[in-house]
């Protein structure tokens, strides 16, 4: 089990610190919206990095001025800044290009809106930094686009990641693993749809507290797991998964609010990226089995001493976040 616990350090050395919602997916976002004939609206998102704006920036096809837009106000997430340009000419075809992006982690989400065609859904990440705009935009384009942001909201996303790292070491049957993990896809698919279509609207910082509260509950299901007693958690952890689902997936509602949907393609949109968390986790869980396999050919399991100290580093972890985002409100 030490890998477990070396598994757990690396997770709080890369875990950036000083951010008391480990929601790390936080990408730009470019909306192009046509009001006139050549005339487009431009809002300019960029992610917040320690209280300054990322070092990327949005350039529009040539014929578009200006190119670039004003500097940038901080709306307390993220920067924003607004503008209007005018295009001499049609700008399908053309390229877009985010200045910067090849030297960042994050992504950025385009959207433009023409007023006699289809939106259009472009990702740009560090390695496309350049594209043309399709003339025609199509599902499947929509589907991998929101794909690629639920794979990589799981993965850069913290406390979800140590709430997936700590149903790992609790339950030790892989297909109750496997189980669990689809019910909490299910779970939080249904509450990020009621969100997403205005059923539900509760406010992000009570919901980012109780997220790390349910790694707290699990770090101690670990600890009380050797006492010999029928535990829920262990037994029928889908049921519990499902519960904690739900809350988690009012956490993955905020970060979408924050990238936004293609209106004509919301479905689409959603499903994909519910596919990429589910795609996301079982990846996580794979690399897990995969370094614990390695492990244990190489060095003997350290017994249950060892998963009780994972468990205290995972508790010590989410009580922090807890105590952070309460003290946050």
């Amino acid at each position: 089990m030490r890998v477990l616990i070396f598994l757990l350090f690396a997770l709080l050395f890369a875990w950036p610190g000083g951010n008391a919602y480990a929601h790390a997916l936080d990408p730009g976002y470019l909306e192009i919206r046509q009001i006139g004939p050549g005339t487009w609206s431009v809002h300019w998102r960029k992610p917040d990095v320690n209280g300054q704006p990322m070092a990327i920036d949005a350039i529009l096809p040539d014929g578009c001025a200006p190119a670039r837009g004003p500097n940038p106000v901080s709306d307390s997430r993220a920067w924003v800044s607004s503008w209007v340009v005018e295009c001499r000419a049609d700008i399908a075809g053309q390229p877009i290009e985010i200045e910067g992006l090849e030297t960042q982690k994050n992504d950025v989400l385009v959207r433009l809106h023409p007023l006699e065609a289809d939106p259009t859904t472009l990702l740009f990440t560090p390695d496309a930094t350049v594209q043309n705009i399709p003339s025609e935009q199509t599902t499947w384009s929509v589907f991998i686009a929101y794909f690629q942001l639920g794979f990589e909201h799981i993965l850069e996303g913290w406390d979800h990641l140590l709430f997936v790292f700590a149903l790992f070491i609790l339950v030790r049957d892989p297909w109750r693993l496997v189980g669990a993990v689809t019910a909490f896809t299910l779970a939080h698919s249904i509450t990020l749809a009621l969100a997403t279509f205005g059923v539900l609207n509760v406010p992000g910082p009570p919901v980012e507290a109780v997220i790390a509260l349910s790694i707290v509950f699990l770090a101690m299901e670990i600890v009380k797991g050797g006492e010999g007693r029928f535990r829920l958690s262990k037994q029928k952890p889908w049921i519990v998964c499902f519960g904690f689902g739900l809350l988690h997936g009012l956490g993955f509602a905020g970060a979408l609010a924050e990238i936004g949907l293609p209106s004509d393609d919301i479905p689409a949109a959603l499903l994909a990226f519910n596919i990429g968390v589910e795609a996301g986790q079982l990846s996580f869980i794979a690399a897990l089995a995969l370094l614990l396999g390695i492990w244990r050919m190489i060095a003997l399991p350290t017994g249950r001493g060892a998963t009780a100290l994972t468990a205290y580093g995972i508790g010590s972890v989410s009580m922090y976040w807890l105590i952070e985002r309460i003290s946050g409100f």
